[in-house]
């Protein structure tokens, strides 16, 4: 089977198809499935615009709009992950996955599924620690922190994942697995990317919840995004026994979507030739949502996932057979995913510009059917009552003041113009403001000096990681006031912020110059620069 896979989409679809089908006229092969590894931008209308973490400058329709109206359909299967510039009020639509468009599905904030007999999974979004271990408490209109903590990786779909028993053929990750550089052409992408150096060599570059996953999962391949670079690795795991067979994994980071740049990369995948040629729910991640059903938290509250450490009477989740043919049967054994797409929110046009469409908190029915259908907590529905609770509470708290002194202050309108916002994020390399639109993130970098164009030829550097680089989950963990205090939000102004718009429940019927910038890490006076501009 052909897999087609790619970095950064940036919302430029029409772009990436008709790359796509250039490369297939070029190589004469027909591509089965196309793979994005974040940073899709599943833009509708102008309101996502304003949920996306990204300057002014860089807010741009381009093209998902015509897919999600029906005026275009996908050409191939294309299954997406988020990474840190999404519209994260559409994606947030869909936590446990579901269509964006027709032809066109996203994994949620992590998902498992299966197309011809390949089981594909994934992780949305990137890794910072000050919000690992909290709920996915945010919903639009979100605010200067919201926005951006909407796209962080949380700790419950990392242990959700981990619970996975089963073999994984591929995993996809928008930031790269933390220590994945040293079974690389290390030296040669430092010499292309010498800012990243220091975090290399103090091994602090990559997330490590997703070097958690590595070592646990252990997929044939993993691909991943976010630094705009081409890399390829090789990674030998240990085995725990004598009995396991050893396994490895090809790694792969893809460049970002930009014309004549390589952004794409077509792999030989192994394949059932008996399976159909429709997406699959998988039957093990079904069981596992449900057993983890009860973890399920939309508070700003910091928590940690059950361990084995005295203070937990349960912290094995996985699930036994018994519970995966539990789900089987429920299903009747036919995994297929519906195609249930349904259109959710008004679709930019573009001779009726709306400059002013202000985003709103959508429960979207293929979530609803999907929860409904294997009895999971609908995280949308959940917040809503969180914030219906707020109101209330905080209504009595008027009511009381008001007996006391005769009045009370009216709660300021919420704005919701994000135009000014900014992605400030400390480890994220970013554009400057001066200067075209390509950069030097636009190399390539692979283990062999060559560059061999034939993807299995690129990993010939076979180590296995050391002890030394493992990474242990009190690593993905915040134990600093500090990082709490520069990133973190006051929980009245989160529920201040919540309460301002109602929420929006749909239903619906199915629808079918060449300059080189200059790369550098940005810091607050920068960002405070920006939001001046605006």
């Amino acid at each position: 089977m052909k897999v087609a896979v790619a970095g950064c989409c940036h919302g430029a679809l029409d772009k990436m198809y008709e790359t796509l089908e250039l490369l297939q006229k070029r190589h004469n092969v027909r591509i089965d499935l196309l793979l994005c590894c974040g940073d899709f931008q599943a833009v509708r209308n102008e309101a996502d615009l304003r949920c996306m973490a990204v300057p002014a400058k860089y807010r741009h329709m381009e093209s998902f709009y015509r897919y999600y109206s029906g005026e275009k359909k996908a050409p191939v299967l294309t299954v997406f992950i988020g990474g840190n510039h999404e519209a994260s009020n559409h994606l947030q639509e869909l936590p446990y996955g579901g269509w964006v468009a027709p032809n066109i599905y996203y994994l949620g904030y992590a998902g498992v599924v299966w197309f011809r007999g390949v089981r594909i999974g994934g992780i949305s979004g990137i890794f910072k620690s000050h919000d690992y271990r909290k709920g996915h408490f945010e919903c639009p209109p979100y605010n200067q922190q919201t926005i951006r903590s909407a796209y962080h990786v949380r700790n419950i779909e990392v242990f959700k994942l981990k619970q996975l028993q089963r073999p994984m053929d591929i995993f996809m990750s928008h930031d790269w697995p933390r220590s994945i550089y040293h079974y690389g052409n290390k030296e040669e992408l430092l010499k292309m990317k010498s800012f990243f150096r220091q975090e290399v060599e103090s091994n602090t570059l990559g997330s490590p919840a997703a070097s958690e996953l590595l070592q646990h999962l252990k997929p044939t391949y993993w691909f991943s995004a976010h630094l705009h670079v081409k890399f390829a690795a090789f990674m030998q795991h240990q085995t725990n026994s004598k009995e396991e067979l050893p396994k490895a994994t090809k790694f792969l980071a893809l460049d970002k979507c930009l014309p004549h740049r390589d952004f794409l990369q077509i792999i030989d995948v192994e394949h059932d030739p008996n399976a159909g040629d429709s997406l699959e729910y998988d039957a093990e991640w079904i069981a596992v949502l449900k057993a983890t059903n009860s973890l399920v938290s939309v508070t700003q509250s910091l928590w940690n996932m059950p361990e084995n450490n005295g203070l937990h009477a349960k912290w094995d989740y996985s699930v036994t057979e018994e519970a995966i043919k539990e789900v089987l049967e429920e299903l009747n054994h036919d995994l297929k995913i519906p195609c249930n797409f349904t259109l959710t929110a008004a679709c930019y046009d573009p001779s009726k510009p709306q400059k002013h469409m202000e985003p709103v908190h959508t429960i979207n029915p293929q979530t609803t059917e999907f929860c409904a259908r294997f009895g999971l907590t609908d995280i949308n529905d959940r917040i809503q009552q969180a914030r219906e609770s707020s109101v209330q509470g905080k209504y009595e708290e008027e009511e009381e003041e008001m007996d006391s002194t005769g009045s009370a202050e009216e709660p300021s309108e919420y704005n919701t113009d994000n135009s000014g916002l900014s992605s400030f994020n400390p480890d994220e390399i970013m554009l400057d403001e001066e200067g075209g639109d390509e950069d030097l993130s636009t190399c390539s970098v692979d283990p062999s000096p060559d560059h061999p164009p034939d993807f299995s030829a690129s990993f010939s550097d076979i180590r296995i990681m050391p002890d030394s680089m493992a990474v242990s989950s009190d690593d993905a963990m915040d134990s600093t006031n500090e990082e709490l205090e520069k990133s973190g939000v006051s929980k009245e102004a989160e529920e201040k912020s919540s309460t301002e718009r109602p929420l929006k429940r749909l239903s619906g019927d199915e629808n079918g110059n060449t300059g080189i910038k200059k790369i550098k890490r940005r810091n607050q006076s920068i960002y405070t620069a920006e939001i001046e501009d605006q």
